[in-house]
């Protein structure tokens, strides 16, 4: 009967947050736009069979037109094609490096908040030193010294890529610590894990399966804002030519080309710019909204 009477509780608690989900505008129209662009980014390179690598002078720098739908670039290739397979390194970089920053975090912070004493003291002194470390340059300095080495071992593509990712990844869960120990502590104190303890569970299976399941709402939240976060440094690292090499068509690769040429073709750097600008926000708002889906009490007056 208790069983039973935990599984109707956990469905009741279910249907209350697809309710909200379902009510929700800024959740389903930011669904809706990233559904899209991934469903573009999986299926366009096979629908739209342009090769994004070609080069040919005599197509360089032509405007969007049936044959080009987003034009070309100085070396003749197809814009749509690029922005296609780009899209496809550009975010599996971003939801990688959101996985270990979530993932590192939420260790972190369990860790902190769940046993506290000398183990929240060690954990969150070392939050405050990476949080007090400039990231931006910390990472072109990571990247600068350590590329090289790694497409020796691993090759040049996944080289950079595995680099990029545990460089944004490294260097982005404190925040995620910080608000995961924050909850774990006022969890700690409430009765059902309070009784846990008393009737000698084992630390583990409290964390698994009383802390845990009740902090998956916030960390759910501060993964999707960890995927905008890691969009925008990847961009970045790739705009200063520190990213992927010159014939991965990341996104920011493609703004780092288009900048000697916004005068004469401004479109080859506002499709780059514009995949780039309507990921991060629709990644930004379906955070705020699963935030106030998951607690509705800081939903703001205006939501």
């Amino acid at each position: 009967m208790r069983t039973i009477a935990i599984i109707c509780k956990q469905l009741g608690f279910q249907s209350r947050i697809g309710r909200r989900l379902v009510r929700d505008y800024r959740v389903l129209v930011s669904l809706s736009i990233l559904a899209l662009l991934s469903l573009s980014i999986l299926l366009g390179p096979v629908i739209y069979s342009q090769d994004p690598g070609t080069i040919d002078f005599a197509q360089s720098l032509l405007p969007p037109s049936l044959a080009n739908p987003l034009g070309t670039n100085d070396l003749g290739q197809d814009q749509l094609a690029r922005i296609l397979w780009g899209g496809r390194v550009s975010l599996s970089v971003a939801f990688t490096a959101a996985l270990v920053s979530t993932s590192v975090g939420t260790f972190v912070g369990v860790l902190s908040g769940f046993f506290g004493g000398w183990w929240d003291g060690i954990l969150m002194r070392l939050t405050d030193l990476f949080l007090a470390l400039p990231q931006l340059p910390l990472l072109l300095l990571l990247v600068y010294l350590f590329r090289d080495s790694l497409k020796r071992w691993v090759g040049p593509e996944l080289g950079i890529f595995v680099l990029v990712v545990v460089a944004i990844g490294g260097l982005s869960w404190m925040s995620v610590a910080r608000l995961v120990r924050g909850e774990v502590l006022k969890l700690r104190e409430l009765e059902f894990v309070s009784a846990a303890i008393a009737l000698g569970a084992h630390p583990i299976e409290i964390l698994w399966r009383h802390i845990l399941p009740n902090v998956l709402g916030l960390i759910t939240v501060a993964a999707t804002l960890a995927i905008g976060n890691a969009i925008i440094v990847e961009s970045t690292l790739s705009f200063l030519g520190l990213g992927f090499p010159p014939d991965v068509p990341t996104w920011g690769r493609m703004l780092y080309d288009a900048q000697n040429f916004l005068t004469i073709a401004p479109y080859i750097a506002l499709v780059p710019g514009g995949a780039i600008f309507l990921t991060v926000l629709s990644v930004n708002y379906l955070g705020e909204g699963l935030r106030d889906v998951f607690d509705p009490h800081t939903r703001s007056p205006n939501s």
